[in-house]
């Protein structure tokens, strides 16, 4: 899970480098945006719904919905995977509100990269809470299918939510001549803090795994050594020899 994780990690980041690249060359044939105080504001609460959605909302709802795995109570376990739903609902209500908002209020027309992996991310923020909702009863050969497929959207919503993140700052520092160098340093702190807990989790289930190996061994010897029977320690009669 932890490679998996690492390599669309490396991947996206590739991917994005890529990107930034070619925003490079295509920007300098764009006039700079104009920006008046409503655009501007209208601009950076487009970016904080996103940021809040797939930066920060779903990632937390992936690393709530791992941490019930370690959890034996079964009250716990509802509690972790009721406040998963919730984040995921609140990610997906906060992306919607950010693509009104682009769709009413900016010029859309998909010609540049930033837009273009909106449009494909919108669909994917959509259709991942559709697959969650029709999740198989557990014992159902589908639900192995179903997990992986969950997951995996899963994650590629969130790293790919993440780089168009990034790929947006550059966008509207490239239109405006602004800088952006702060937002990408505080970007750049919390994803990096959620991707350690995301992969310090196997470490730790590993960890607990192995704990718990070790205090089964020691009560089995616990009771091993209680079944054995005791033999007293003079079995035998004293003869008394008589002079």
């Amino acid at each position: 899970v932890s490679g998996c994780v690492i390599l669309l990690l490396a991947s996206s980041i590739h991917g994005a480098s890529d990107s930034l690249e070619g925003l490079n060359q295509s920007y300098k044939s764009v006039q700079p945006l104009e920006l008046t105080p409503k655009l501007s504001l209208q601009l950076k609460l487009h970016a904080f719904l996103l940021w809040s959605s797939v930066g920060f909302l779903m990632p937390i709802g992936v690393l709530l919905i791992r941490f019930s795995s370690n959890v034996k109570s079964a009250k716990a376990v509802r509690v972790l995977f009721y406040c998963h739903v919730a984040a995921q609902v609140a990610g997906v209500a906060l992306a919607t509100a950010a693509a009104a908002l682009s769709i009413t209020n900016f010029q859309n027309a998909f010609n540049n990269t930033h837009q273009r992996i909106g449009v494909a991310l919108y669909g994917l923020v959509w259709l991942q809470p559709l697959i969650g909702f029709l999740r198989p009863d557990r014992g159902v050969k589908a639900r192995s299918v179903w997990y992986l497929a969950h997951w995996l959207l899963g994650v590629v919503v969130c790293v790919v939510g993440v780089a168009n993140v990034y790929i947006g700052l550059h966008t509207y520092r490239e239109r405006t001549g602004r800088s952006v160098g702060l937002w990408t340093a505080l970007l750049t702190a919390e994803v990096s803090a959620v991707a350690l807990v995301y992969l310090l989790q196997d470490r730790w289930n590993h960890v607990i795994r192995q704990e718990e190996a070790a205090a089964g061994d020691e009560r089995r010897s616990e009771t091993e050594t209680s079944e054995e029977p005791s033999y007293p320690a003079n079995d035998h009669k004293e003869v008394a020899v008589m002079p």
